[in-house]
This record gives C-alpha cells, sequence and structure tokens, in this order.
C-alpha cells in the first residue's frame, strides 16, 4: 500500500532542493481538518483555499462551517504561523441540488460507499477545474485527515483528475503522522466548531440510527 505522506514529502525536498514553491490548490472541507493540514503544507507551497462543500445539508450548516474557515485563518495569521500571511480563502458558493444529482441513486448507499466516491469525484473536479483556470502548479484536499474517509481512494481520483486537468495531484494522507490528534487538539485550543457528521443528509440519517441503535 502507497505511503502517500511519503509521497508529498518526497516532492517536497525536491522542491525544497530546486528552491522553488509551487502555488497549491487546497480543498478544505472545514476549519477542524484544515487545522491539522496547513501546519504541512505552508511552509512549502504558495497555499490558497477553495471551500467547496455544496455536500453540505443546509445553507445555515455551509455557512457556520464556512465562518469557522475564515475564523481559523485569521488565528494562523494573527499567531504568524509561516505561510499563512498569503493565505486566501475562496467560496464558489452552495449548491445543493448540484450535489444531488450528482449522487442520484446513491442515496442509500452506506458510508464509505459509492456515493462518498461520487461526492469527492465531484468536489476534487471543480477545484482541479478552478486550479487550471487560475494557473496552479498542484492541488490536494483535507479530506485525507479524516479516519473515516479511504485515503487510497481520495489519492486515486485526484491522481486521475490530474491527468485530466494537466495540474499536479499532490499526495497526501493527512491523518499519519499524528495530523488527526494535531486536528483535534486545535479544534480543543480555538474552540473550533467541530461537527459530528460529513455534511451530507443520508451521513447524517445513518448516524443517527446508529445513536438510536445505541440508545435501544
Amino acid at each position: 500500500m502507497a505511503d502517500h505522506m511519503k509521497e508529498m514529502e518526497k516532492e517536497i525536498e525536491e522542491d525544497r532542493r530546486q528552491g522553488i514553491r509551487r502555488k497549491l490548490l487546497l480543498h478544505a472541507c472545514c476549519a477542524p481538518c484544515s487545522s491539522g493540514c496547513l501546519s504541512a503544507i505552508c511552509p512549502h507551497f504558495h497555499v490558497s483555499i477553495y471551500f467547496f462543500n455544496p455536500n453540505i445539508s443546509s445553507l445555515e450548516e455551509y455557512e457556520r462551517r464556512y465562518r469557522e474557515e475564515e475564523r481559523f485563518l485569521e488565528i494562523l495569521k494573527e499567531n504568524g504561523e509561516e505561510g499563512a500571511e498569503e493565505l486566501s480563502l475562496t467560496d464558489p458558493g452552495y449548491d445543493h441540488g448540484e450535489w444531488l444529482l450528482a449522487v442520484k441513486g446513491l442515496e442509500n448507499e452506506p458510508e464509505r460507499g459509492r456515493r462518498c466516491e461520487a461526492c469527492f469525484r465531484m468536489r476534487l473536479e471543480k477545484t482541479f477545474m478552478e486550479a487550471a483556470s487560475k494557473g496552479y502548479d498542484c492541488v490536494t484536499t483535507t479530506l485525507t485527515l479524516s479516519p473515516l474517509k479511504d485515503a487510497n481512494l481520495i489519492n486515486r481520483i485526484g491522481t486521475e483528475l490530474s491527468e485530466k486537468y494537466n495540474v499536479h495531484w499532490l499526495p497526501s494522507d493527512f491523518k499519519k503522522r499524528d495530523g488527526f490528534l494535531k486536528s483535534v487538539r486545535l479544534s480543543e485550543k480555538y474552540g473550533l466548531y467541530r461537527q459530528d457528521f460529513c455534511g451530507c443528509e443520508f451521513s447524517k440519517r445513518e448516524r443517527n440510527e446508529k445513536s438510536d441503535r445505541i440508545v435501544e
């Protein structure tokens, strides 16, 4: 099985050796996940953040997560974190209907099933389209921070889209190297809103059903 973080670290070392710093578009799903990823990439890339998450079940939840992303980036800048001073955040807009069409027929798939694969692909493809149109060198995502998501699948999708859009995919498995643990600690330190479901109404339904069974 590939060690995606080792692959990333090799690329970073090669960039350092050549004295270059590439432009990276980071797809971000929420502030807690960003907290576990940015320290690994900000010192080595010119990072911009793309908050494309139409999977989120309601506009209220979407706006809450976006505001927390904004707030966390301001914290990094105020703290003088390396590379944070040039961070930017783009919100391409919220269209849950567009996402529902992308996963149509997969509503009853379990978490980590085909619906999640379609969701990852849609969100990453939009990120690659943005990167290609704006001249970014590479793309990656905070999605690999979660222990509940398949990093191998996400990296496979990223590699496929890289070939389609001619923008490099930066491999990652941000949960490794204590990345997930770091995100938990930073969320507690800064009081970040840490949601208890992935985002869509189907993951929320599955979470609720599991909670009901535990209570019973």
